[in-house]
């Protein structure tokens, strides 16, 4: 792996909502980097954020400046395979925004190229630095629910009139299924392993809807299942997180406000930056229920983490076999939903032995 001895020096691929959102800022708020670059169609929007860093249309220009260690992608889905593959191919790190890609074959041959080159490639998921999963994660950790038998994660919201925008239309990549459950599927991996089988239900919901705007996926377990939830057409009653065990279970109400804190201009480690003020709410055997305070989320952990691969002081924070694992489960739900069954995985004994 490369060894940085003093700045990471950046180049930022895309400056739409995702580059501009959550790239830019946590980017900033990192000291050991700095964006030297943006790649973008829009000069004066990135002008307008940061005067003072290089701005050129063409990616692939920006992959081969000499001042560039880290390329960070965070275009429309459909192009973060062939952009990551050619960031790789011109000897650069890369970070890819979510899902890792459009199918687990590209996913493949990104994680071999990767090690091929001998360079860090790294998956976007953020939201494991998000206050109300450290906070659920830190409670089934710590035993206040016992074994876990159901865990629900939901991501909901109403806008029930269809946006012109990429996210929204048919095209590859689209939908909330592509959007949010990188997002579900990332924390549900990381707290419960591989599932033994995934039964997903897709579809379109809304008027004038072009991609599916609801889904609802069960991962299988040995002895417990996960529900993964998300929909558009949710206007109250919203609950992020259900967890229920053989001692108790446990109940998350209100999302993250990091997304919420970033759209209103808070520099991450801001005072009240990562605040959740809503507790969990637990719940014993004998159904008393107690507020347990929310722990602080900070996204700021992910590119601190990948400043520590580069300069050997840690791991990646979201290696390739991870994200692939990830894209598995994106696969599967796609696949159960035209077959109309349980499927597993698409892995194979290699990947399955190799992740964590």
């Amino acid at each position: 792996m490369n060894q940085f001895p003093s700045i990471i020096r950046v180049g930022l691929i895309g400056y739409g909502f995702s580059g501009k959102t959550f790239h830019k800022p946590l980017l900033m708020a990192e000291p050991r980097m700095r964006i030297t670059c943006v790649a973008s169609s829009d000069s004066v929007k990135v002008r307008a954020d940061l005067p003072d860093v290089a701005v050129d249309a063409d990616p692939i220009a920006l992959m081969a400046r000499e001042d560039i260690d880290l390329v960070v992608i965070a275009t429309p889905n459909e192009h973060h395979a062939p952009l990551a593959r050619q960031a790789l191919l011109s000897g650069k790190n890369v970070v890819v925004d979510k899902p890792f890609t459009l199918t687990l074959a590209q996913a493949r041959e990104l994680r071999a190229l990767a090690a091929q080159q001998g360079r860090l490639l790294s998956v976007f998921h953020n939201r494991r630095w998000d206050s109300d999963f450290l906070s659920v994660k830190a409670a089934i950790a710590t035993g206040l629910v016992g074994r876990v038998a159901h865990f629900e994660s939901h991501i909901d919201r109403f806008r029930p009139v269809v946006r012109k925008r990429w996210r929204e239309n048919a095209e590859p990549g689209g939908g909330l299924w592509f959007d949010l459950g990188p997002h579900l599927a990332d924390q549900a991996l990381c707290l419960f392993g591989l599932p033994l089988a995934v039964h997903g239900d897709l579809m379109m919901q809304r008027d004038g809807a072009l991609s599916d705007d609801w889904a609802h996926v069960v991962l299988e377990y040995d002895r417990h299942r996960v529900i993964l939830h998300g929909s558009m057409l949710a206007a109250g009653g919203l609950t992020r997180f259900v967890v229920h065990g053989d001692k108790g279970s446990v109940l998350k109400r209100k999302a993250d406000g990091q997304e919420a804190q970033l759209l209103a201009g808070m520099t991450p480690g801001d005072v009240k930056w990562g605040h959740d003020p809503d507790p969990l709410l637990a719940y014993d055997e004998n159904g008393s229920e107690r507020e347990v305070p929310a722990l602080q989320g900070d996204q700021r952990g992910y590119y601190a983490g990948i400043a520590d691969a580069l300069t050997g002081a840690g791991p990646n924070p979201v290696p390739p076999i991870q994200a692939l694992a990830v894209m598995a489960v994106i696969d599967a739900a796609n696949r159960s939903t035209r077959e109309k069954a349980s499927v597993g995985l698409n892995l194979t004994d290699e990947e399955i032995a190799t992740w964590p």
